[in-house]
């Protein structure tokens, strides 16, 4: 099942979001109801429930924008963009690969939270323009959600630029800390660190906030800090992999000794004398000596079961040329994210057109797992 709900493309970026937006566009646009009927209080309920539900759905369309912000500066860095997915407290745009240098870095860091500034700006100018007068309480449906849109995307701006990592101010501070040490890793370590304090600091001010009568306000607060301090935990997590897969490559530590079934066997008989008799997930599928393409239970499982005795596995496998593959020089971390960024379990190690071997999440984590066990 799929985690999110595909939207469609933008500027051939996909669109998605996460089940946990729902939930988050309802509790927004039922907070927006109880704003605007407060501040309100004679306006027609249906004209408050309609404006509540446009002002929500213009706010999520301007995190898409501040998040293609995001993409279109890390395309014109040479990074490609895969896609844009919104949840529950905010959107992230799904970049392959991290920056190669500072100030690529910075860009992409710094340019969300100026888009949201714009926006912010550009609202608040249209509802002046439209005659809002600078108070709280603007006078019109038309002003009250502008005046609302352009305070919240300010406020979003400011949040953004929090100097702790994976906030889009820790990877401004990321790029100054890269800049003045020329050290990647330790950079974002560093960032790291300081996302964990901001989110414990979030935390304990929710936790406060909450018991001095701020009621849900307090609890949202804590929420977003937990939020940010297991987003800056698993960020100095991916540097201590980095460093430990450095100088290491897919051909050291690949399997030369991978399992073969010929093409032409159906897939019952597959799986009774080959999946379920030997325990091995992937056969490199072969006719007549040649190497056709790879065969998981991913792949027999796709295939209802009663057609099992009448396809074979050459109808049901990913041929060679759809697979994704790597060189045996290709480096373990680069591996490491193809099998994250694809959601694959095993990449065929190719050279000069001939199968050398196979490489596996599993490969991977055993790797790292003995890496850990003997502290280096």
């Amino acid at each position: 099942m799929r985690s999110h709900i595909r939207l469609g493309r933008l500027f051939g970026i996909e669109i998605g979001l996460h089940y946990s937006w729902l939930i988050i566009a309802l509790l927004l646009t039922l907070s927006l109801t109880a704003h605007f009927q407060a501040t309100h209080p004679s306006w027609d309920r249906g004209l408050i429930w309609t404006l509540a539900g446009v002002t929500a759905v213009l706010f999520f369309a301007s995190i898409v924008t501040h998040e293609l912000a995001h993409a279109a500066v890390a395309r014109t860095r040479g990074l490609p963009v895969r896609s844009i997915t919104l949840f529950a407290l905010g959107g992230v745009a799904r970049i392959e690969r991290e920056a190669t240098d500072p100030k690529s870095e910075f860009w992409i860091g710094v340019i969300g939270p100026i888009a949201s500034a714009i926006i912010g700006i550009c609202c608040l100018g249209l509802a002046l323009g439209f005659g809002w007068r600078g108070s709280l309480s603007a006078e019109t449906p038309l002003l009250a959600m502008l005046v609302w849109l352009g305070y919240i995307n300010i406020m979003l701006a400011v949040f953004n630029m929090t100097p702790g990592f994976p906030l889009d101010g820790g990877r401004v501070l990321r790029a100054f800390i890269w800049w003045m040490t020329g050290d990647g890793n330790r950079s974002t370590r560093i960032a790291a660190r300081i996302g964990q304090a901001v989110g414990i600091g979030f935390i304990v001010l929710g936790v406060v906030r909450y018991f001095g009568n701020a009621g849900l306000g307090g609890l949202w607060i804590a929420f977003i800090g937990w939020f940010l301090l297991e987003a800056a935990r698993e960020s100095y997590a991916q540097v201590a992999i980095a460093e430990s897969l450095r100088g290491v490559r897919a051909g050291d530590i690949m399997s030369r000794d991978y399992p073969t079934v010929d093409g032409r066997y159906n897939l019952q008989t597959f799986t009774d004398d080959f999946l379920l008799r030997t325990g091995r997930r992937c056969f490199v599928v072969v006719e007549d000596g040649r190497i056709l393409g790879l065969i998981t239970p991913q792949e027999v499982t796709a295939v209802e079961r009663a057609q099992w005795p009448y396809t074979t596995v050459y109808d049901a496998m990913r041929p060679i040329e759809r697979l994704r593959t790597i060189t045996p020089e290709t480096p373990l971390a680069e591996a490491l994210a193809t099998v994250g960024r694809d959601d694959v379990n095993q990449l065929p190690v190719v050279s000069n057109g001939r199968l050398e071997g196979i490489i596996s999440r599993a490969h991977i984590l055993s790797f790292l797992q003995t890496r850990a066990d003997l502290k280096v």
